[in-house]
């Protein structure tokens, strides 16, 4: 083996194992399916920052690196609840550049030090207004001092759908041999979805592609929006999807809780929407290979209301005090 396709094969660096994340066949939660439909979960936990988010923070960064609107004098900054921050914090470590996010003040503890291990600069905003008050704030940030920073703008930027349609979809119908007949994701800056679903809409026609949001503006799904309630992301193309579910938040929690005990699979909250999503797909089908996407793991929310008994909840703030939360 040369030299050069021994560094490919053991990787450059740790954004080298960013993408080509696993497709796991999920058995005991699907039993009561037809047997002809099969489900998988397309687990980005499995990123180096831990969720799906890696892959269209690292595309942002690196194209506004290669057309010059980003140099490393100026400092990254962007909004998020949590996934993306932690992208965008993660790839500067990495590359050297100073990050700036505005986070919600009710992020989980094990966010918060998450970010603060990989060295970004933390401003907090309002709890209560969610990720549209940290959007609302980080344009603040950006009006005032407009040539200090690169804007990443994850909701609006078109790298972000980028990301997923070049690697995301391509993956899935690899992976699947290309027999997926149905594709779930859930709604937040929306770019996995509107991405790997214009991607996938491409290479089988036929391909359904469904979303996911929460059944309200207040809710719990943390890394969900609900579009007709919130601020709407300008990659959002309702037209792509064939089909659009709404999850109360118990449902999502309880989703979650069953893949943990039931699977084996550690997982977050808008993973567990998206499952529950998938299911009520499923359950229509006779025969059919659905794809859904797991966004990111369940241990950086040990200290939520995701893992607290129903008694805990009953007697603490409940699970909508977690409010319209969006991890992105």
């Amino acid at each position: 083996m040369s030299r050069r396709a021994q560094h490919a094969r053991l990787g450059e660096s740790i954004l080298d194992r960013i993408g080509n994340t696993p497709l796991l066949r999920l058995e005991r939660i699907t039993k009561d399916l037809p047997k002809d439909v099969e489900v998988y979960a397309k687990a980005e936990w499995f990123n180096p920052g831990g969720s799906v988010k890696d892959r269209p923070v690292r595309r942002i960064i690196e194209d506004a690196e290669r057309d010059g609107r980003f140099t490393s004098g100026r400092v990254i900054i962007d909004s998020s609840s949590g996934n993306a921050g932690i992208a965008y914090a993660l790839i500067g470590a990495v590359k050297g550049y100073r990050v700036r996010l505005v986070i919600p003040e009710n992020v989980s503890g094990e966010r918060k030090r998450i970010l603060q291990a990989f060295g970004a600069q933390v401003h907090y905003s309002d709890p209560l207004e969610g990720s549209d008050g940290a959007i609302l704030a980080v344009r603040r940030l950006v009006e005032e001092n407009p040539t200090a920073y690169f804007f990443g703008d994850q909701y609006n930027n078109p790298s972000n759908p980028q990301a997923h349609y070049e690697t995301t979809g391509p993956e899935v119908f690899a992976q699947t041999d290309g027999r997926i007949t149905h594709f779930v994701a859930g709604l937040g800056t929306s770019g996995t979805l509107m991405g790997a679903g214009r991607r996938l809409r491409e290479l089988g026609p036929e391909i359904q592609i469904v979303a996911v949001e929460p059944d309200s503006g207040l809710h719990g799904i943390e890394g969900l929006k609900h579009m007709a309630s919130a601020i709407v992301p300008g990659l959002y193309d309702p037209a792509l999807h064939h089909r659009k579910i709404p999850i109360r938040t118990e449902a999502a929690y309880e989703m979650a809780q069953r893949l943990a005990r039931e699977e084996g699979l550690l997982v977050g909250q808008s993973s567990g929407a998206a499952m529950a999503g998938a299911l009520k797909v499923a359950r229509d089908l006779g025969e059919g290979v659905i794809v859904v996407v797991f966004p990111d793991g369940g241990d950086r929310y040990l200290s939520t209301a995701l893992w607290r008994t129903q008694e805990q909840r009953d007697k603490g703030s409940g699970i909508r005090d977690q409010e319209s939360g969006n991890r992105d």
